[in-house]
């Protein structure tokens, strides 16, 4: 277990845990329920996003093969048919709304037993999740050519003309039955949407008119693959061409070599409604050149031409010295299509030299960072704050629209908010432009504590500026609120005063701070006041409305002072 954990680590991959069946499901569910649950020593392995040729078996195993220098990398080979023996896809024009791409391959006289079969099965899933996101980009399916025969039709009808018997079924169902059908269907009901509203639903038929499936939802049972399946037609369907080509790839690449020919696939030809025709899979190979002192300098390491070159191809990266040393030729896999840029070239060089073989250097650039001086004078009020009595709080940077404008007293549209497009929940709706509901909320959650409460919060408010490259600003604003039975006015007068003391700004109009009687929304009549500082208006201060005390759900009164320090900076 350990030596395979270094090697995951030397491949870039991480051994998250040796676990099994037994204690997933008592960890979940509680040991009764794992009773007769299997034994077997399962790894739980985490794969980067964008590798997708590592998830499943096949791939995994074959990429640390090639990484121990056991095997070369095998070439990968499509095989065209003579003319009028292959397998053609036709597509219709009536996709074009819904789902207009399509590409498709086949798998010859292939091997199944359990173990494949089932993770023939599972990386199709694991790509549905991943780069087919939900299947919204790419929907795969994989059929029992023997079951059916050429030509393929891939078209759209209106639901109520398809009819077909799906996938472990035992009745036939028009296409608008399937879906009431799968509605409580706890894995296929999260694609329903996909197509539900759509007028006509995509479908696949063959040249006797048996569905091979109704993408993205589900194939038909006559097509199923069993382990006796020989030759496995694979079909993916999308709105992403370039995605569906990936996925195809790595379908056939990964399972080829299981087939009696190894690492060789059929093709197919895809005819678009155009009458323009494409041969399917891709599986192509491409090259890259990268000279070899900008992978030594990028990574940090000072290694001969080929012995870069040596490690690119431990990494499935076929690579070779060119020129007089002076370019590394890379041959890119028909597998590897997230190799997109020279730094993923750099990136792999890098994990087969072994991140820890790295030689740590001090930069040679020679800078001495320092604290931001916004941060260190919010850090300097923080400690006097709490010195002064008051207790630091940390509250969401996103509230709801009530919190900033209802309960204050004010329109929406004059808070300058700025919105979030799709909030998840109505607590989170904008960004807040003022501290004061963050802590009026804190203090109602905190209601049974002994008064007085004495809070303060130093944080960014975010407002709208259509003068900055990203249309918002940010400023830093200190907020402290005291909350007892009378409303403590004074107090709160008070620690301004302290604040002003410690920032070194006199109480008096030419070059130091004021106060001038105000009018605020939030504020009572007559106990509101404005504080003006190096010639401008930093805050407010003052007794809180009875109003806005009981929408926040309190019963006391309450006295708040907000005040921008960025000018004190």
């Amino acid at each position: 277990d350990e030596e395979f954990d270094e090697l995951c680590f030397e491949f870039g991959l991480e051994l998250d845990e040796i676990t099994s069946e037994k204690d997933i499901i008592s960890k979940e569910k509680g040991k009764e329920k794992a009773k007769g649950a299997s034994d077997v020593v399962l790894y739980k392995i985490d794969v980067p996003a964008n590798r997708y040729d590592l998830l499943c078996l096949e791939g995994l195993v074959r990429g640390l093969q090639v990484f121990k220098e056991r095997i070369n990398l095998p070439r990968y080979e499509k095989i065209i048919p003579g003319e009028g023996e292959g397998q053609k896809l036709i597509i219709t024009e009536q996709t074009v709304q819904i789902r207009p791409h399509a590409v498709a391959a086949i798998l010859r006289n292939i091997t199944f037993t359990k173990d494949r079969y089932d993770s023939f099965i599972d990386l199709q899933e694991k790509l549905h999740q991943n780069i087919c996101r939900k299947r919204a980009l790419v929907a795969i399916g994989t059929h029992d050519l023997d079951t059916i025969s050429g030509p393929f039709t891939f078209t759209a009808k209106p639901p109520s003309e398809i009819k077909f018997k799906p996938l472990n079924q035992s009745q036939e169902y028009t296409a608008s039955q399937i879906m009431d059908l799968y509605r409580t269907d706890s894995h296929l009901r999260h694609y329903l949407p996909l197509i539900e509203n759509k007028p006509r639903y995509p479908i696949i038929y063959d040249s006797n008119g048996v569905v091979l499936s109704m993408p993205p939802i589900i194939n038909g049972d006559h097509t199923k693959i069993t382990l006796n399946t020989r030759n496995v037609f694979i079909e993916c369907t999308g709105t992403d061409i370039t995605k569906a080509k990936i996925v195809l790839d790595i379908i056939v690449t990964m399972f080829s070599e299981y087939c009696e020919k190894p690492f060789t696939v059929e093709a197919v030809e895809v005819v678009y409604p155009n009458g323009k025709t494409h041969i399917y899979p891709e599986l192509a190979y491409r090259t890259e050149k990268v000279k070899p002192e900008h992978i030594n300098k990028k990574i940090g390491i000072s290694e001969t031409p080929s012995s870069l070159a040596k490690l690119l191809t431990r990494m499935c990266l076929k690579s070779h010295v060119t020129g007089n040393g002076n370019q590394i030729e890379i041959e890119i896999p028909p597998t590897r299509a997230d190799i997109i840029h020279a730094c993923d070239i750099v990136e792999d060089a890098a994990i087969a030299y072994g991140y820890n073989n790295i030689q740590m250097v001090i930069p040679k650039t020679y800078t001495i960072a320092n604290q931001l001086p916004l941060n260190k004078l919010a850090e300097l009020l923080r400690h006097d704050l709490a010195a002064a009595g008051f207790t630091e709080a940390l509250t969401f940077a996103l509230c709801s629209q009530e919190d900033i404008a209802d309960k204050l007293g004010m329109d929406i549209s004059a808070t300058n908010a700025v919105r979030i497009a799709n909030p998840k929940t109505a607590e989170f709706q904008v960004a807040r432009t003022t501290l004061l509901p963050g802590l009026l909320k804190t203090i109602a959650a905190n209601r049974k504590m002994p008064l007085p409460l004495k809070l303060f919060e130093i944080s960014d408010i975010v407002v709208k500026d259509p003068n900055t490259d990203v249309g918002a600003r940010n400023y830093r604003h200190l907020c402290a609120i005291y909350y007892n039975k009378s409303p403590g006015f004074e107090i709160i007068h008070g620690l301004l005063d302290r604040v002003m003391q410690l920032l070194e700004v006199p109480p008096n109009e030419e070059n130091g701070y004021t106060i001038k009687a105000a009018e605020g929304t939030a504020f009572f009549p007559g106990r509101c006041a404005e504080v003006f500082a190096k010639g401008q208006s930093i805050g407010k201060l003052g007794v809180l409305h009875p109003d806005v005390i009981t929408k926040f759900e309190l019963t006391m009164p309450c006295s708040a002072l907000e005040i921008n320090i960025e000018p004190f900076v």
